[in-house]
């Protein structure tokens, strides 16, 4: 089938034949199949979606576009954790040295900013000198040493699903439940896993703000891993407000580090907390007991997950200072107060505003080309509930320059709602877990 006549067919609603879609992709890989009808395609897949047997041929085919890690001779359960995207979410960069810490095995492969949302990757390149790119080898070394690694997607594996991944990031086509599963799948299946722990967002700052297409997603992503014999567990958790205060790159990074010395946000320190005890009893298929939540929470405040951090910063040539003197990060070189312009209860702080701003303001990407400005973001102060009096103090903007400043200034103040009365009820920290049935 010719290209034109499959994307017709999509485009109409009709199911495609696995071997005409495996001739596509393929064909894309190999140059036959152009950028503009890739783009077509992804559009065609978010307004008529895929069947099952669909997504599994795109799954099918981004893994084997690439290799597949053997990572048997490292001594220790190998799991992973994969979240889909949300503002302030920085839980990777505490999560896996505390998973590591105990005493499982990390090999995480991150993304960049998508859409709204920031990158694990470029969290971690607001660290001066910090290696993103690390070859298969280096990771493998420092994997061994360290017991856990974070590097991006390298160019062995699924190649296929980092080039749709470049273009669904500039073309509107980031909300698609298939693409997203696929995405994702496709990646961890071919790292080698014998566990994944996925952390799904749901909420106004989700990629998919609707509780039932979240749930429908963790769903699609377990069904996926299940069936291909990797042990999968997707934990639903809140996107209805930013996680923790800080939101954008080199500013999330400081908090990740603040956390890892026991003092982060509440929210976010339950959050990891949970998923690291998801992670330490995913390899058995086990439930997470109050047991294995206290032997995380003790390993976050022991001190032990900051300093296996360290020596992985320092494994992959970044300055490790960083951890003692936050100043050394990338940072902005203007910032302003926002000030409450009434007094009352807030009802919410909006996460998706805060996000597009970051974008707006330099910390994420409208282009592929587009290089990340780590320095820009906010500081958010109030959380839904809270109190505030006009003039106190709502967040703190970090920008380039006063009007870039100003720009921010709205954002926020257009994000954080004040009422009058009781707030809204905000969801749950974590929501649900899914497993296979």
């Amino acid at each position: 089938m010719s290209p034109v006549r499959l994307l017709e067919r999509k485009r109409d609603g009709h199911r495609l034949e696995p071997s005409d879609l495996q001739r596509f992709f393929t064909g894309y890989l190999s140059g036959d199949v152009e950028d503009y009808q890739m783009s077509a395609f992804l559009m065609a897949v978010v307004l008529q979606g895929l069947s099952a047997e669909e997504t599994d041929v795109l799954v099918d085919v981004m893994v084997a576009s690439g290799a597949t890690l053997d990572l048997s001779d490292i001594a220790g359960a190998k799991v992973d954790k994969h979240s889909t995207g949300g503002v302030g979410d920085k839980v990777s960069l505490v999560l896996a040295p505390l998973a590591a810490e105990l005493g499982v095995v990390v090999p995480m492969m991150s993304g960049r900013g998508l859409g709204h949302t920031t990158g694990t990757l470029d969290k971690l390149e607001a660290i001066p000198g910090f290696r993103v790119d690390l070859d298969l080898e280096r990771f493998r070394r420092v994997l061994g040493e360290v017991g856990c690694a974070m590097t991006g997607q390298t160019r062995e594996i699924a190649p296929l699903d980092r080039r749709l991944y470049a273009l669904r990031d500039v073309t509107g086509t980031v909300a698609s439940i298939p693409l997203i599963a696929a995405s994702i799948m496709s990646k961890k299946l071919a790292e080698g896993l014998d566990a994944l722990v996925l952390d799904v967002k749901m909420g106004a700052g989700a990629f998919l703000p609707d509780a039932e297409q979240a749930r429908t997603l963790a769903e699609t992503m377990v069904r996926i891993g299940e069936a291909r014999g990797l042990p999968t567990v997707a934990v639903l958790t809140a996107m209805d407000r930013p996680l923790g205060r800080a939101v954008g790159n080199g500013l999330e990074t400081a908090e990740a580090i603040r956390c890892l010395r026991g003092d982060g946000p509440d929210d976010l320190e339950a959050l990891v907390v949970e998923l690291a005890a998801e992670m330490a009893v995913a390899p058995g298929s086990g439930v997470v007991d109050e047991q294995e939540r206290t032997r995380a929470r003790g390993a976050l405040h022991s001190g032990g997950a900051l300093e296996r951090f360290r020596r992985m910063v320092e494994a992959q040539g970044g300055d490790p200072r960083v951890l003692d003197e936050p100043n050394l990060l990338h940072t902005a070189v203007r910032s302003g107060e926002v000030l409450s312009p009434r007094s009352g209860t807030v009802h919410g702080v909006g996460p998706r505003v805060l996000g597009e701003a970051v974008v707006s303001l330099g910390g994420g990407r409208a282009r592929v080309e587009d290089a990340i400005d780590p320095g820009v973001g906010f500081e958010v102060i109030v959380e839904p509930g809270q109190r505030v009096e006009e003039g106190e103090l709502l967040g703190i903007v970090h920008a380039q320059d006063e009007a870039a400043v100003e720009v921010g200034r709205r954002a926020l103040l257009t994000s954080v709602l004040i009422g009058d009365g009781d707030p809204p009820e905000a969801l749950p920290l974590i929501v649900d877990r899914i497993a296979a049935l």
